[in-house]
């Protein structure tokens, strides 16, 4: 959730994300910020610095915008819905879950209890979907892997 306001406050967007919105944020400040614009050494160095934060930020945003999310929801709901979960790791309100399908997704503000309930579950796929999967902002973190 921090990474989530960081991100939201370098942008200056307040509620919901809209990508046009964005697109514009972003242009605006690669151009203040884009490195070549700036002659003393220290300067090029810190706009380096804030340009590569501008750009992770960018495509941050972009993943966890409702427009991307409604993109993927039917791709999500299968995922979800008919693979099981194979891997997971749970760091600082932050759950990466993947699934036997090669999917990861990343879920933002899970607790450390409702992390030790999901891995206790007697089903983590059905204790994910009625209280995790379908409740919290998520993007996906893994392209699927390509099988040759």
């Amino acid at each position: 959730m921090k990474r989530i306001k960081e991100y939201k406050k370098l942008f200056k967007i307040e509620g919901a994300i809209n990508l046009k919105e964005l697109k514009t944020a972003y242009r605006g400040l690669v151009k203040e910020w884009h490195p070549d614009k700036f002659l003393e050494e220290d300067k090029k160095m810190e706009a380096e610095v804030i340009s590569t934060k501008i750009i992770d930020g960018y495509h941050f945003l972009v993943s966890i915008a409702p427009q991307t999310k409604e993109t993927n929801l039917e791709a999500y709901k299968t995922t979800i819905t008919e693979f099981q979960v194979s891997d997971w790791h749970h760091k600082s309100m932050l759950l990466e879950v993947t699934f036997t399908d090669g999917n990861s997704y990343e879920y933002f503000g899970v607790s450390k209890i409702l992390f030790g309930k999901f891995v206790n579950a007697k089903s983590m796929n059905n204790f994910g979907k009625r209280n995790i999967f379908n409740s919290f902002i998520y993007r996906k973190s893994m392209k699927a892997s390509v099988s040759a």
